[in-house]
């Protein structure tokens, strides 16, 4: 067997488009989905990460209020810029670029962000809501993820889940997500973690695996049953002396041995990254509609 590949660049293109065409019919009403911006300092995984939402909001036709913050920038400086936004009816999502500076408060910060305009799904309002099954503002790579196995035409209802890490971003909103009684759902769900004292145990039991261990081939082909779907949430620099920039991204499991035996497998990259921002677009178009009452 030789799985099928989740093309996550062309499924989260496909959910743009119709997010395009979402937005074209608000602006007919008056009606235009704004994201407001904050970056602090100069790491450049960020300020790569939001040029990317930056292009991706113009694709769609959302407005984007871009904020460069000083790394220096004091909590108090910050925490009124947040409040600030939380009063701006042309912002209808507001998104800080995490990690922050060290001398800054993230939880302070994130409890600061309005949970009608938490778009990125970490404010503890909204993730309430998400455990208990009410309608909120989902965690967009958990969310990106449930997405793909829809669309892939992967069958969670009934299934077993493996869910391999338990972190905020990723472990945790997943499980709880795939096992509501909801579509794309319905599921039996383990979760595994660095407690887990045999680990393929469970995955060979598993019908779909979702790795977000953050370390390389976490997962192998001996550990899992044939027709596994897999999905890789990881992303790892490895040497690689052949790549000009000395190395290449690889996920969380062995991608090579596991796509001879499961049914379907997402890439790395090209799997579940492009379905993070796709999905904080789909955020903020929601909360555009909710703020003017369109269900």
């Amino acid at each position: 067997m030789t799985a099928k590949i989740i093309d996550g660049k062309q499924i989260a293109k496909d959910i743009r488009s119709e997010l395009k065409d979402e937005v074209a019919a608000l602006k007919e009403k008056g009606i235009v989905p704004g994201l407001g911006v904050i970056l602090v300092g100069e790491d450049p995984a960020s300020k790569s990460y939001v040029k990317a939402k930056e292009r991706a909001c113009e694709e769609i036709g959302i407005y984007s209020d871009d904020n460069r913050l000083p790394a220096d920038i004091t909590q108090k400086e910050l925490i009124s810029m947040v409040k600030k936004m939380n009063d701006d009816p042309k912002i209808n999502g507001i998104l800080v670029q995490l990690p922050l500076p060290e001398h800054l408060d993230e939880a302070e910060v994130i409890m600061t962000i309005d949970p009608t305009k938490d778009v990125d799904g970490f404010h503890p309002v909204n993730i309430g809501k998400m455990v208990i099954g009410e309608k909120c503002f989902l965690p967009c790579t958990p969310h990106g993820v449930q997405q793909l196995l829809g669309r892939s035409g992967a069958e969670v209802s009934g299934s077993h889940v493996v869910v391999v890490g338990r972190s905020n971003i990723v472990g945790k909103p997943v499980a709880n997500m795939l096992f509501q009684k909801n579509k794309n759902a319905n599921a039996t769900v383990t979760v595994c973690h660095t407690g887990t004292k045999d680990l393929a145990y469970f995955t060979k039991q598993a019908d779909i695996i979702i790795a977000a261990a953050g370390r390389p081939n976490t997962v192998t082909a001996d550990m899992v049953k044939d027709g596994v779907v897999v999905i890789d949430v990881g992303v790892n620099r490895v040497e690689d002396a052949s790549k000009k920039s000395g190395y290449r991204l690889v996920g969380d499991v062995d991608f090579d041995g596991l796509k001879e035996k499961a049914s379907l497998i997402t890439p790395v990259p090209g799997g579940v990254g492009p379905m993070t921002i796709t999905m904080l677009l789909f955020n903020t178009v929601e909360s555009a509609k909710q703020a003017n009452s369109i269900i």
